[in-house]
């Protein structure tokens, strides 16, 4: 077997794409979008049909022009979600806004229209994963969706205290992000890391050992890979959501890929409660966490807002 496939047995491997022509070719089990995989998959031919629906639809909806726009961009990713899950067995990730990311009632709002989309297509809100940034704010609006049954994706997610208040709130998933947290240590550090003293890939290793000795259910997926290496480190880990890039790599490589994290021995740190007094000023002392959270709520919001004016011509 080559190494996805190798990779598959011991980890549910996700697609970290809206193009649905590579998850067709990788057959993930899930996929996962956000606002700047949908901006990509609005410029691809295949989604023109969409477009032009999510565009008419929010005409007919009405309102504001600001709502119609909303309204686009909510229909346009409802959409391809309801056309990658013609294509994967499980479920999809689709985004609130980023812009509600420190709104814990609006988040909710927004989360609950999403669904209902969804159900307006056909597709049961068990298929969905609502993905909210791993603020306090959103992670309590996860808590409240999760009680009423909708499922929850917490990404955005680069310090243990956000892993620790996820899990306390029992929600479904977490997207701890890799590549990210090694890009501020290269910047910040002049050392040079391979996939063993990879700050992005230690950083999953010790939330997912903290999940399985104390019992969380909550599904820990490591993401946003910048290279084979980093997901060759975490193989064994719940899920793994990776672009189509690594996917081809890792389908081309025929050599050996030894599982690396365990549930049955995981030796994690003990048990703490997570307050949200204990959760600010841990983010606060930890500045990767604090400045990639912030960067990537900003980065978002701009896309979100460059798909929003691409609907709107």
């Amino acid at each position: 077997m080559n190494k996805l496939e190798q990779l598959k047995t011991m980890t549910d491997v996700v697609a970290d794409t809206g193009d649905i022509v590579a998850i067709a070719e990788y057959k993930p089990i899930d996929a996962t979008t956000n606002p700047s995989l949908l901006l990509k998959a609005a410029a691809m031919p295949q989604y023109a049909g969409h477009l032009a629906t999510a565009k008419n639809w929010a005409k007919a909806e009405g309102g504001s022009s600001d709502q119609m726009r909303q309204n686009c961009t909510d229909k346009l990713a409802v959409d391809i979600g309801t056309e990658i899950l013609a294509i994967v067995p499980g479920r999809v990730s689709s985004e609130v806004d980023a812009r509600l990311s420190f709104d814990t009632e609006r988040t909710i709002e927004k989360a609950k229209r999403l669904i209902s989309l969804y159900e307006e297509n056909n597709i049961g809100r068990e298929r969905i994963l609502i993905k909210i940034a791993s603020t306090w704010e959103g992670i309590r609006a996860a808590e409240q969706l999760e009680q009423q049954g909708i499922n929850c994706n917490l990404t955005l997610l680069f310090g243990f205290s956000q892993a620790v208040a996820c899990a306390e709130a029992g929600v479904f998933l977490i997207s701890p992000f890799v590549g990210r947290i090694l890009d501020w240590y290269r910047s910040a550090t002049s050392e040079n890391y391979d996939a063993q003293t990879d700050p992005g890939v230690l950083s999953v290793k010790r939330i997912y050992d903290y999940y399985k000795t104390h019992g969380y259910k909550t599904v820990v997926m490591g993401a946003s890979f910048r290279n084979t290496g980093e997901i060759e480190s975490l193989a064994g880990c719940d899920r793994l959501t990776i672009s189509p890039q690594l996917l081809q790599a890792l389908s081309e490589d025929d050599g050996s890929l030894p599982r690396q994290l365990f549930p049955d021995s995981a030796k994690g740190e003990d048990k703490v409660h997570q307050s949200e007094s204990r959760f600010r000023w841990q983010m606060n002392e930890d500045a990767m966490a604090t400045e990639k959270l912030a960067e990537g709520i900003r980065n978002f919001t701009g896309d979100q807002t460059t798909l929003e004016e691409l609907l709107s011509n």
